[in-house]
C-alpha cells in the first residue's frame, strides 16, 4: 500500500508540473484523457510505474483534474506538491460487491488491488453499493479507509427554534441558549509530553533514527488531538442540526484570518508570536470544520451572518458599547445594565440576525461600514 501511495504521488507530481508550465497565451496544458494516455505510454516504458495499480494511478489524475477544476472556480487553491509520509494515500474505484464484507461485528475486509484482502475496523455502518472508497496513511503511520456515500441530512425537527453559535478560542462554540461548548484537546500530561517531544525534536541530528522515532512520537499525540476536534464537530454539528430548525452562524473568512503575518522581505510583520499564537487557536477549535458539517447535515437551514459588531451590541437593548465587553467573558451594559457572558450576548445577537451599525440593526448580513457609537437617551 506505500508503493501505492508512492505511485499516486509520482502521478500526482507530474500533473502538478505539467500545470505550472501553463500561461496565458499559451496552449493549454494537457486535460485528464490525454494525461491518461500519456500515463499508458510511461507504464509501458517504465517496469516500476507498470508494476503498480493501474486505477490507482488514473484515480491520482482524475484527484487533479477536480483539483484544478475548484481551482479555476475560485472556490481552492492551486494544487501543490505532497509530502512523502504526510499526504498519503490514493483511491479505488469500480468496487464489485464481493470487494467489501464484514467479518465480525467490528472487523470487515476489503480488497485492494495488488494487495489482496486487508482487514479494517468496522466503526461504522457501509452502505449497500459503495463503489468507491479511498485508503489514506496519516502522519503517525495509522491507516484508514473511507468509503463513498454521501448520507441523508438531518430533517427539521420543526420547532421552529432558531439558534445562533458563535465561533471563538476560549470558548469554541457559544450558543444563543447559554451553552457553551469547547473542542476537547490534549489533557496537562499529554501537553508536557508533547512539549518535552518538541525539544527532543529540536535536539535531534537531521536523518537519524532517533529523529525519525521523536517525530512519530509527536506525529501519534497531534493524531490524536485531531481525532478529538474531529469527533466534537461530528457530534456537535449532529446535535444542532437535529434540536434547531435555523442555525445562524458568522459568516467568517477562516483562511484569511489564520494567514501568516510575517509579512515579506521589505515590509516585516508585527506581533508574529501574538499573532501564530490566535490562529493555532483558531485552527484548534475547528472554526472552519463545524460550518461545513452543519451546512452537509442541514442544507438549506444555515443562514450566515455578517459578524460586525456582534460582540459589541447589548442584546436586550439594541445599545452598541465597544467598552461594554469588560473581559474576555463579561458583557455589561452601560446603558440598560444587562450582564450576560460575553459569548453568549454574542451568540444571541447572531441568532436575531443582526450586524449592526451606529443605526443599529440591520437585515441578515446587511453591510456594516461604520463605527459603532454609544447611543444614549
Amino acid at each position: 500500500m506505500l508503493e501505492h501511495c508512492g505511485h499516486a504521488r509520482f502521478v500526482w507530481y507530474l500533473a502538478v508540473e505539467q500545470g505550472g508550465y501553463w500561461r496565458p497565451g499559451r496552449e493549454a496544458a494537457p486535460g485528464f484523457a490525454e494525461q491518461c494516455r500519456q500515463l499508458t505510454r510511461a507504464r509501458e516504458a517504465f517496469e516500476w510505474l507498470r508494476g503498480g495499480s493501474v486505477v490507482v494511478q488514473q484515480q491520482a489524475l482524475k484527484d487533479h483534474a477536480q483539483a484544478m477544476a475548484n481551482f479555476f472556480a475560485g472556490t481552492h487553491r492551486r494544487p501543490r506538491w505532497r509530502k512523502a509520509g504526510r499526504d498519503e494515500g490514493f483511491r479505488i474505484v469500480a468496487v464489485k460487491d464481493g470487494d467489501v464484507r464484514r467479518l465480525s461485528r467490528n472487523v470487515g475486509a476489503v480488497r485492494v488491488p495488488k494487495v489482496g484482502w486487508v482487514r479494517f475496523r468496522w466503526s461504522r455502518a457501509v452502505p449497500d453499493g459503495v463503489r468507491s472508497y479511498r485508503v489514506t496513511r496519516d502522519a503517525a503511520g495509522c491507516w484508514h479507509v473511507g468509503f463513498a456515500a454521501i448520507p441523508a441530512p438531518f430533517p427539521a425537527p420543526g420547532t421552529g427554534e432558531v439558534v445562533g453559535v458563535d465561533r471563538g478560542v476560549a470558548v469554541s462554540a457559544a450558543l444563543s441558549t447559554g451553552e457553551l461548548l469547547t473542542v476537547p484537546g490534549l489533557t496537562g500530561g499529554e501537553r508536557l509530553r508533547l512539549l518535552r517531544l518538541q525539544r527532543r525534536l529540536a535536539r535531534a541530528e537531521r536523518g537519524s533514527n532517533r529523529r525519525k522515532r521523536v517525530r512519530a512520537a509527536v506525529a501519534k499525540l497531534k493524531a490524536r488531538e485531531g481525532d478529538r476536534r474531529k469527533d466534537w464537530v461530528e457530534k456537535t454539528s449532529t446535535d444542532l442540526a437535529r434540536r434547531f430548525d435555523v442555525i445562524h452562524i458568522e459568516d467568517l473568512n477562516v483562511r484569511a484570518m489564520t494567514r501568516s503575518a510575517k509579512g515579506t522581505a521589505r515590509a516585516h510583520g508585527r506581533n508574529l508570536a501574538q499573532k501564530a499564537g490566535l490562529n493555532r487557536g483558531i485552527l484548534a477549535s475547528g472554526w472552519g470544520r463545524l460550518a461545513q458539517r452543519l451546512e452537509d447535515k442541514a442544507p438549506g437551514r444555515v443562514v450566515k451572518i455578517n459578524p460586525a459588531y456582534t460582540s459589541q451590541r447589548c442584546s436586550a437593548c439594541g445599545i452598541v458599547d465597544r467598552e461594554a465587553r469588560e473581559s474576555q467573558a463579561v458583557f455589561r451594559c452601560r446603558s440598560c445594565g444587562h450582564t450576560d457572558n460575553a459569548d453568549v450576548n454574542a451568540a444571541k445577537n447572531i441568532a436575531a440576525g443582526h450586524a449592526v451599525t451606529a443605526r443599529g440593526g440591520l437585515p441578515l448580513g446587511g453591510p456594516a461600514n461604520r463605527e459603532p457609537q454609544l447611543i444614549t437617551a
